[in-house]
């Protein structure tokens, strides 16, 4: 069976011909254009900045985009028959690159329209004016490179924690905080804090730097760069002054793929602060039953109500209601050191938890990374520590034996203990004391301690009125 192909031609003006056209896979294009297209302004300034730049030349075809804050490129193998570059519409070709059939695709471009034919299909867009488009942006010094799975993992960890409300954009970003060979990404919507250190390369062994980077660029890194592939990080780093944070473009590159983006003018919190030197109670979770039964009691709950977590002896009762409606109760075996206690949280919030620390028990490619979906169960557990319901806790991630030393006898009689009067609860918000001190304090905070875990997630729990 023959490979799918796609022929583009490209003839401008009417007086002469000035040709572009290139041979390539079909498959390969549809990737490419989709990799370019995701970066592509949702509302452009002005229209052009809606197209996607295709530059064939020698054996090689590039595909590229820039609105002056985010720009992609990609470069793929091709068969050029003639040189040159074009401008078409981005997200009306990525449509059309996702529904190709499986035969040969040709393209022509005469008096401005760009004409492409894939078996009975055709189809006409309108070229945009090439003269009007940005140059991409010049790169920055490179500062070093991480493996691409690695940066996966450790992004789909951080960036859940990042918040979307654009009124403080301090808190829409990743600070990514480089020192000598140790990356540390961390991320806060002053309802949690998640932090994740990780080992790269740096160009230059004692370089110390911060870089706050919007949320939505790494997420699109994680999921665009290939796993096993050296990523490479460059950026303008601040000079001799390390608490500056660095200013002006990022980008990573991997794979044949760049991406660039405009960093967040703004200094991140001092996070390592955050993290209390120690806790009262102290509970250890095979990852896997409790990510489960966590999933399946947030099942009933809703945004007015919490998951409640009582600890009990060797087992952990799992409670969630909506208001009337429904009712869930689960408990599992739990390693615990301190006096019983019951804590509420956001059901969202510490699913985000607790599967991103299970992403430490393995890397997982760009494709797999979404902390949203359920990981494969690695051999570990969840570690839980906390002081009182009423003050943050301490989510990570421990290797080893995933079965706690505890048995599941006392589960029932905790259950029943557990199960109250069936009254539904109500949980009150409190701001995350995670970010709620000075916001202008300069991101490179306190060194982290040298036992801290590599993945630590700080979560405020939820504040649940007494019954009755």
């Amino acid at each position: 069976m023959s490979v799918p192909h796609v022929t583009i031609e490209v003839y401008r003006g009417s007086g002469g011909r000035n040709a572009v056209k290139f041979r390539v896979e079909r498959d390969a294009l549809g990737e490419a254009v989709s990799f370019v297209a995701r970066a592509l302004p949702t509302r452009p300034v002005v229209p052009v900045l809606s197209g996607l730049l295709v530059e064939a030349d020698g054996d090689q075809l590039m595909l590229s985009c820039f609105d002056y804050e985010v720009s992609a490129k990609v470069t793929i193998a091709a068969d050029v028959g003639e040189p040159g570059t074009a401008l078409v519409p981005g997200r009306l070709l990525a449509e059309i690159s996702r529904s190709l059939p499986s035969a040969d695709v040709e393209v022509v471009t005469a008096a401005g329209m760009v004409m492409l034919t894939c078996g009975n299909a055709e189809f006409a867009l309108v070229a945009l004016p090439l003269e009007d488009y940005p140059a991409l942006p010049e790169l920055p010094a490179v500062a070093g490179t991480v493996d691409g799975a690695v940066l996966a993992t450790a992004a789909a960890q951080v960036v859940p924690s990042a918040s979307r409300d654009d009124t403080l954009p301090m808190l829409t970003g990743v600070c990514l905080d480089f020192d000598g060979r140790a990356l540390t990404l961390a991320a806060t919507d002053r309802y949690r804090l998640a932090v994740r250190t990780v080992t790269w390369e740096p160009a230059e062994p004692k370089l110390r730097a911060s870089a706050l980077v919007p949320a939505r660029t790494l997420a699109d890194v994680a999921r665009s760069m290939g796993p096993g592939r050296p990523v490479t990080i460059a950026f303008s780093q601040p000079g001799p002054d390390a608490a500056r944070p660095a200013d002006g473009m990022i980008s990573f590159e991997g794979g044949g793929r760049r991406l660039t983006a405009r960093l967040i003018g703004a200094e991140f919190i001092r996070y390592q602060s955050r993290f209390p030197a120690s806790f009262d109670v102290t509970a250890e979770l095979a990852a896997g039953p409790f990510i489960e039964a966590v999933r399946r009691v947030s099942l009933v709950a809703d945004r007015a109500t919490p998951v409640q977590l009582a600890f009990r002896r060797d087992v952990v009762a799992i409670e969630a209601r909506s208001d009337g409606r429904a009712r869930a109760l689960e408990s599992v075996p739990v390693t615990f050191t301190g006096a019983s206690q019951t804590i509420s949280f956001n059901p969202q919030y510490l699913l985000d938890g607790i599967t991103a620390a299970a992403l430490s028990g393995h890397e997982r490619s760009p494709a797999d990374a979404d902390p949203t979906a359920a990981a494969p169960h690695a051999a570990g557990r969840i570690k839980l520590e906390f002081t009182s319901p009423a003050k943050p806790a301490l989510i990570s991630w421990v290797e080893g034996d995933a079965t706690p030393g505890a048995g599941a006898d006392s589960q029932a009689a905790d259950s029943t203990e557990l199960a109250g009067n069936g009254a539904a609860t109500h949980a009150v918000a409190s701001e995350v004391p995670v970010a709620s001190e000075e916001l202008s304090a300069p991101g490179r905070g306190e060194r982290e301690a040298a036992d801290a875990a590599p993945f630590r997630y700080l979560v405020v729990p939820l504040r649940v009125p007494a019954v009755g």
